[in-house]
Protein backbone atom coordinates (compact mmCIF):
# COMPACT_ATOMS: atom_id res chain seq x y z
CA UNK A 1 0.00 0.00 0.00
CA UNK A 2 1.12 3.22 -0.89
CA UNK A 3 1.45 6.98 1.25
CA UNK A 4 -1.29 8.12 -1.10
CA UNK A 5 -3.54 4.71 -0.42
CA UNK A 6 -2.74 5.13 3.47
CA UNK A 7 -3.81 9.18 3.49
CA UNK A 8 -6.57 8.11 1.34
CA UNK A 9 -8.02 5.36 3.35
CA UNK A 10 -7.59 7.23 6.85
CA UNK A 11 -9.72 9.97 5.39
CA UNK A 12 -12.51 7.67 4.03
CA UNK A 13 -12.81 6.29 7.76
CA UNK A 14 -13.00 9.67 9.13
CA UNK A 15 -16.09 10.21 6.95
CA UNK A 16 -17.99 7.06 8.07
CA UNK A 17 -20.79 6.69 10.37
CA UNK A 18 -18.48 4.13 12.49
CA UNK A 19 -15.77 6.71 13.84
CA UNK A 20 -19.03 9.23 14.24
CA UNK A 21 -20.47 6.43 16.82
CA UNK A 22 -17.15 5.79 18.60
CA UNK A 23 -15.25 9.10 18.21
CA UNK A 24 -18.80 11.47 18.56
CA UNK A 25 -18.37 15.38 17.63
CA UNK A 26 -14.44 15.23 18.77
CA UNK A 27 -11.94 13.11 16.53
CA UNK A 28 -9.04 14.23 19.39
CA UNK A 29 -8.59 12.61 23.07
CA UNK A 30 -9.38 15.82 25.35
CA UNK A 31 -12.10 17.24 23.15
CA UNK A 32 -13.02 21.13 23.69
CA UNK A 33 -10.92 21.33 26.63
CA UNK A 34 -7.86 19.98 25.36
CA UNK A 35 -8.13 21.97 22.08
CA UNK A 36 -7.88 24.93 23.87
CA UNK A 37 -5.06 24.53 26.12
CA UNK A 38 -3.33 23.63 22.43
CA UNK A 39 -4.72 26.99 21.79
CA UNK A 40 -3.51 29.11 24.85
CA UNK A 41 0.43 26.94 24.05
CA UNK A 42 0.84 28.46 20.55
CA UNK A 43 -0.29 31.65 22.00
CA UNK A 44 -3.69 32.71 19.63
CA UNK A 45 -5.19 35.90 19.60
CA UNK A 46 -7.56 37.49 17.98
CA UNK A 47 -5.23 38.75 15.17
CA UNK A 48 -3.52 35.24 14.01
CA UNK A 49 -4.09 33.33 11.24
CA UNK A 50 -4.24 29.95 12.25
CA UNK A 51 -4.34 26.73 9.83
CA UNK A 52 -5.76 23.61 11.54
CA UNK A 53 -3.94 20.90 9.72
CA UNK A 54 -6.28 17.32 9.04
CA UNK A 55 -9.57 19.56 10.26
CA UNK A 56 -12.10 16.43 9.51
CA UNK A 57 -15.41 18.43 10.54
CA UNK A 58 -14.12 21.36 11.59
CA UNK A 59 -14.95 20.61 15.49
CA UNK A 60 -11.62 22.26 16.13
CA UNK A 61 -11.42 25.11 14.18
CA UNK A 62 -15.12 26.66 15.40
CA UNK A 63 -13.44 25.91 19.33
CA UNK A 64 -10.29 28.06 18.34
CA UNK A 65 -12.18 30.52 16.58
CA UNK A 66 -14.94 31.37 19.11
CA UNK A 67 -12.79 30.97 22.18
CA UNK A 68 -9.78 33.12 20.99
CA UNK A 69 -11.33 35.00 18.04
CA UNK A 70 -9.00 34.19 15.61
CA UNK A 71 -8.77 33.71 11.95
CA UNK A 72 -8.84 30.03 11.47
CA UNK A 73 -8.68 27.43 7.86
CA UNK A 74 -9.03 24.32 8.31
CA UNK A 75 -7.56 22.16 5.82
CA UNK A 76 -8.58 18.44 5.11
CA UNK A 77 -7.87 15.80 2.29
CA UNK A 78 -11.80 14.80 2.92
CA UNK A 79 -14.03 17.06 1.06
CA UNK A 80 -16.87 14.98 2.71
CA UNK A 81 -15.69 16.30 5.85
CA UNK A 82 -14.95 19.41 4.97
CA UNK A 83 -18.44 20.05 3.44
CA UNK A 84 -20.28 19.09 6.68
CA UNK A 85 -17.45 21.67 8.11
CA UNK A 86 -18.64 24.79 6.10
CA UNK A 87 -22.36 23.95 6.41
CA UNK A 88 -22.13 24.03 10.75
CA UNK A 89 -19.38 27.22 9.88
CA UNK A 90 -22.13 28.80 8.03
CA UNK A 91 -24.39 29.42 11.14
CA UNK A 92 -21.44 31.39 13.08
CA UNK A 93 -21.02 34.98 12.91
CA UNK A 94 -18.98 36.12 10.03
CA UNK A 95 -16.04 37.24 12.42
CA UNK A 96 -15.58 33.95 14.14
CA UNK A 97 -16.43 32.21 10.70
CA UNK A 98 -13.66 29.55 9.98
CA UNK A 99 -12.68 28.63 6.37
CA UNK A 100 -12.23 25.11 4.90
CA UNK A 101 -10.40 24.39 1.90
CA UNK A 102 -9.57 20.53 0.54
CA UNK A 103 -5.37 20.26 1.34
CA UNK A 104 -2.81 18.05 2.28
CA UNK A 105 -0.25 18.01 4.86
CA UNK A 106 2.59 17.41 2.84
CA UNK A 107 1.77 20.00 0.50
CA UNK A 108 -0.10 22.52 2.15
CA UNK A 109 -1.96 25.06 -0.13
CA UNK A 110 -0.22 28.48 1.11
CA UNK A 111 2.25 30.88 0.37
CA UNK A 112 5.56 30.86 2.34
CA UNK A 113 6.01 32.68 5.75
CA UNK A 114 2.03 33.81 4.79
CA UNK A 115 0.44 31.78 8.64
CA UNK A 116 1.09 32.42 12.39
CA UNK A 117 0.27 29.20 13.81
CA UNK A 118 -0.49 25.66 12.99
CA UNK A 119 -2.23 22.90 14.70
CA UNK A 120 -2.65 19.54 14.33
CA UNK A 121 -4.81 17.19 16.47
CA UNK A 122 -4.01 13.92 16.57
CA UNK A 123 -3.02 13.65 12.86
CA UNK A 124 0.37 13.95 12.85
CA UNK A 125 1.50 10.22 13.84
CA UNK A 126 -0.58 9.02 10.69
CA UNK A 127 0.86 11.00 7.87
CA UNK A 128 3.07 8.69 6.19
CA UNK A 129 5.61 11.17 5.55
CA UNK A 130 6.32 12.75 8.77
CA UNK A 131 8.92 14.97 7.33
CA UNK A 132 8.00 16.74 4.47
CA UNK A 133 4.99 17.66 6.48
CA UNK A 134 7.37 19.46 9.14
CA UNK A 135 9.07 20.93 6.63
CA UNK A 136 5.81 22.42 4.94
CA UNK A 137 4.52 23.36 8.15
CA UNK A 138 7.81 25.31 8.79
CA UNK A 139 7.74 26.79 5.28
CA UNK A 140 4.53 28.02 5.20
CA UNK A 141 5.00 29.96 9.34
CA UNK A 142 6.54 33.31 9.74
CA UNK A 143 10.08 33.74 11.94
CA UNK A 144 8.63 33.21 15.44
CA UNK A 145 5.12 31.17 14.21
CA UNK A 146 3.96 29.00 16.44
CA UNK A 147 2.84 24.70 15.83
CA UNK A 148 0.87 22.92 18.14
CA UNK A 149 0.24 19.29 17.88
CA UNK A 150 -1.03 16.93 20.01
CA UNK A 151 -0.79 13.47 19.23
CA UNK A 152 -0.44 9.92 20.34
CA UNK A 153 2.96 8.55 21.65
CA UNK A 154 4.62 5.50 22.49
CA UNK A 155 7.33 3.67 24.07
CA UNK A 156 9.90 2.39 22.09
CA UNK A 157 8.66 -1.56 23.06
CA UNK A 158 4.68 -1.35 22.20
CA UNK A 159 3.69 -4.70 20.91
CA UNK A 160 3.87 -5.37 17.35
CA UNK A 161 0.25 -6.47 17.13
CA UNK A 162 -0.19 -2.74 17.11
CA UNK A 163 1.47 -2.28 13.99
CA UNK A 164 -1.26 -3.37 11.59
CA UNK A 165 -3.18 -0.55 8.91
CA UNK A 166 -6.18 -0.61 11.54
CA UNK A 167 -4.31 0.68 14.50
CA UNK A 168 -2.14 3.15 12.12
CA UNK A 169 -5.37 4.97 11.05
CA UNK A 170 -6.23 4.75 14.92
CA UNK A 171 -3.33 6.54 15.75
CA UNK A 172 -1.14 4.27 17.37
CA UNK A 173 1.10 2.57 14.64
CA UNK A 174 2.76 5.81 13.66
CA UNK A 175 3.14 7.25 16.90
CA UNK A 176 6.22 8.10 18.69
CA UNK A 177 7.74 8.80 21.79
CA UNK A 178 7.75 12.81 22.23
CA UNK A 179 11.25 13.23 21.73
CA UNK A 180 10.48 11.83 18.59
CA UNK A 181 7.91 14.47 17.57
CA UNK A 182 10.50 17.06 18.86
CA UNK A 183 13.12 16.27 16.65
CA UNK A 184 10.84 15.94 13.25
CA UNK A 185 10.27 19.32 14.44
CA UNK A 186 13.85 20.68 15.47
CA UNK A 187 15.41 19.03 12.04
CA UNK A 188 12.79 20.86 10.14
CA UNK A 189 14.00 24.34 11.79
CA UNK A 190 11.64 24.87 15.25
CA UNK A 191 13.27 25.36 18.04
CA UNK A 192 11.64 26.15 21.86
CA UNK A 193 9.94 22.94 21.98
CA UNK A 194 7.83 22.28 25.15
CA UNK A 195 6.05 18.91 25.79
CA UNK A 196 3.08 18.72 27.63
CA UNK A 197 1.87 15.28 28.63
CA UNK A 198 -1.85 14.12 28.59
CA UNK A 199 -2.24 10.74 29.01
CA UNK A 200 -5.10 11.05 30.95
CA UNK A 201 -7.18 12.08 28.03
CA UNK A 202 -5.99 9.25 26.13
CA UNK A 203 -6.91 7.03 28.80
CA UNK A 204 -10.39 8.29 28.86
CA UNK A 205 -11.35 8.49 25.33
CA UNK A 206 -10.00 4.92 24.77
CA UNK A 207 -12.36 3.50 27.54
CA UNK A 208 -15.25 5.75 26.21
CA UNK A 209 -14.88 4.01 22.63
CA UNK A 210 -15.21 0.67 24.72
CA UNK A 211 -18.12 1.66 25.60
CA UNK A 212 -19.62 2.75 22.55
CA UNK A 213 -18.16 -0.25 20.75
CA UNK A 214 -20.00 -2.56 23.07
CA UNK A 215 -23.41 -0.25 22.12
CA UNK A 216 -22.72 -0.59 18.50
CA UNK A 217 -22.04 -4.14 18.37
CA UNK A 218 -25.48 -4.67 20.36
CA UNK A 219 -27.43 -2.28 18.09
CA UNK A 220 -25.65 -3.92 14.98
CA UNK A 221 -26.98 -7.70 16.39
CA UNK A 222 -30.34 -6.56 17.18
CA UNK A 223 -30.46 -4.96 13.58
CA UNK A 224 -30.94 -1.67 14.73
CA UNK A 225 -28.22 0.32 12.79
CA UNK A 226 -26.68 -1.26 9.73
CA UNK A 227 -22.54 -1.26 10.02
CA UNK A 228 -21.47 -4.19 6.99
CA UNK A 229 -17.67 -4.84 7.13
CA UNK A 230 -17.04 -4.03 10.61
CA UNK A 231 -14.87 -6.64 12.81
CA UNK A 232 -16.47 -5.77 15.89
CA UNK A 233 -14.49 -8.64 17.60
CA UNK A 234 -11.21 -7.34 16.36
CA UNK A 235 -11.99 -3.53 17.05
CA UNK A 236 -12.40 -4.16 20.90
CA UNK A 237 -9.48 -6.28 21.44
CA UNK A 238 -8.01 -3.47 19.79
CA UNK A 239 -9.38 -1.34 22.23
CA UNK A 240 -9.06 -3.43 25.21
CA UNK A 241 -4.70 -3.45 23.77
CA UNK A 242 -4.88 0.16 23.89
CA UNK A 243 -6.30 0.11 27.43
CA UNK A 244 -3.64 -1.86 28.85
CA UNK A 245 -0.63 -0.19 27.11
CA UNK A 246 -2.10 3.22 28.44
CA UNK A 247 -2.33 1.85 31.76
CA UNK A 248 1.34 0.68 31.59
CA UNK A 249 3.13 3.20 29.61
CA UNK A 250 3.60 2.31 26.63
CA UNK A 251 1.05 4.24 25.08
CA UNK A 252 0.10 7.82 26.42
CA UNK A 253 -0.58 11.53 24.30
CA UNK A 254 1.07 14.64 24.53
CA UNK A 255 0.54 18.38 23.34
CA UNK A 256 4.20 19.10 21.39
CA UNK A 257 4.67 22.87 20.45
CA UNK A 258 7.66 24.54 19.35
CA UNK A 259 8.58 27.90 17.66
CA UNK A 260 9.87 28.40 13.91
CA UNK A 261 13.37 30.01 14.01
CA UNK A 262 14.27 33.49 13.12
CA UNK A 263 16.36 33.75 10.29
CA UNK A 264 20.17 33.03 11.25
CA UNK A 265 19.28 31.20 14.06
CA UNK A 266 21.52 28.08 14.64
CA UNK A 267 18.84 24.84 15.50
CA UNK A 268 20.22 22.31 17.97
CA UNK A 269 19.57 18.24 17.00
CA UNK A 270 16.60 16.80 19.23
CA UNK A 271 18.51 13.92 20.77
Amino acid sequence: MTDVDVKLCCARLYESELVSRLLGDSFHPGGAALTERLGAIVQLTADTRVVDVAAGRGTSAFVLADRFGCYVTGIDLSAQNLARAAAGAASLPLAKRPAFAVGDAERLPFADASIDAIVCECAFCTFPDKSAAAREFARVLRPGGRIGISDVTRAHDLDDAFADLASWIACIAGAMPPGGYAQWLTESGFTDVVIEEHDRALLEMVNEIGKRLFAARLLDGLQKIDMPGVDFEAAQRLTRQAVEAVRGGRLGYAIIAATKCEPGHRVERTE
